[in-house]
């Protein structure tokens, strides 16, 4: 039994009791008992975090106990951060539990409107009325994480595909700060565990298929596409089949959903990685971007604009000839619009160094398309 420190206020429960229900104690500091017993105070401090507070009915209930756990978080958080060889193996299922409990929930029902009404720019997102509790945990687990003893081949033990899956459905969180601990969360599981890679891109596949053609609604695209920004980085070449039907089948469609501007910098970014992996997927990517260009959305043409203007900064010229005709056809329409943005940011080509040389290198097939509406705007726009 850890003795108790009445003088301080603080007591310990007894070691033998504590795999039976948590009740809340204040616990004392695990750098104020013998090494020999720090383990034992550890995971004693890993099993009161277990216990839940109400932040959402009643915030005012619990305050001291919600502050005895939010100080045993923290210390825990100190504690992996500057000792090392306390990340010991029955460490593992402990820390594990403790983040399931307080993390894997179900999300409450979006407080904002979904399809045409829902404006991601807009509309303020829920905020996590936990998050003084929950942000700590998630702070003590990717230390983790990223703990030098850390020994992937143990935790793989606990997290595991369950585990992922559950991680990922909190990516739908309405809240920024939670959907930015979890992306880092996820990113460095994706590093640590080989394993479970191809289940983690696989379960994002799902993800993006459900958004594209039944929901049209997730919280958590941007973060998912940021993730796989850098997981496209790490591809080998000559690239894998699976991969280069991932950019066409999934994420090529998400340019044709209503929110693309919630996401697009990191959508694009994902397509660009692609094509300077492979130039060779330059043609079925214009193509595509060309087959899902905006009819009547012109904030959303700037978009596609900004898009195939990072397209031409890496493409090869023997891919240039493939697609010019038809991309050009679409310039001439934008520069020929009435929406004085999409004719502006068409016409800002004309500044692009790499774009003028490519064509001027093709200028007697690309000059026919593009003067007549060149010629036309000079004499006709309205926004002169």
């Amino acid at each position: 039994m850890l003795t108790c420190n009445k003088a301080g206020g603080r007591m310990v429960v007894d070691a033998a009791n504590s795999n039976g229900p948590f009740q809340p104690v204040a616990l004392l500091h695990i750098r104020d008992v013998p090494p020999a017993d720090q383990e034992k105070l550890f995971i004693q401090k890993l099993r009161q975090c277990c216990v839940l507070f109400d932040f959402v009915s009643d915030p005012l209930s619990d305050l001291k106990w919600k502050e005895v756990k939010r100080a045993a978080l923290s210390e825990m958080v100190e504690y992996i951060t500057h000792n090392r060889n306390v990340i010991t193996e029955p460490i593992y299922p402990e820390v594990v539990h403790m983040f399931a409990v307080n993390m894997f929930r179900t999300l409450p029902p979006s407080s904002n409107p979904t399809g045409a009404e829902f404006d991601p720019e807009e509309d303020e997102p829920t905020l996590e009325a936990a998050w003084p509790h929950l942000q700590l945990v998630y702070e003590f687990f990717l230390r983790f994480l990223e703990s030098p003893d850390f020994q992937p081949n143990v935790a793989k033990k606990y997290i595991d595909q369950k585990f992922v899956l559950q991680l990922l459905e909190l990516f739908d969180s309405e809240d920024p700060r939670e959907r930015d601990f979890l992306k880092t969360t996820l990113h460095r599981i994706y590093g640590k565990f080989l394993g479970l890679r191809a289940y983690i891109r696989k379960q994002i596949n799902n993800i993006f298929y459900r958004f594209i053609y039944e929901t049209e609604h997730h919280n958590g695209i941007a973060e998912l596409l940021e993730i796989l920004g850098s997981i496209i980085n790490g591809f080998a070449l000559p690239l894998k089949e699976e991969h280069k039907i991932f950019l066409l089948k999934v994420l090529l469609p998400l340019h044709k959903v209503k929110s693309l501007s919630v996401y697009h910098p990191q959508l694009a970014y994902c397509v660009v990685q692609f094509l300077e992996k492979d130039s060779t997927l330059t043609e079925p990517v214009v193509m595509a971007l060309l087959k899902y260009w905006p009819k009547t959305h012109s904030p959303k043409e700037v978009m596609f604009l900004n898009e195939l203007e990072e397209i031409l900064d890496v493409i090869e010229p023997s891919e240039f000839v493939k697609i010019m005709e038809p991309l050009f056809r679409q310039l001439a329409k934008c520069v020929s619009s009435p929406h004085f943005q999409v004719a502006e940011r068409a016409l800002y080509y004309w500044n692009n160094e790499y774009i003028m040389s490519l064509i001027s290198d093709n200028a007697a097939k690309i000059l026919p398309i593009m003067f007549p509406s060149l010629y036309r705007n000079s004499k006709t726009h309205w926004n002169k």
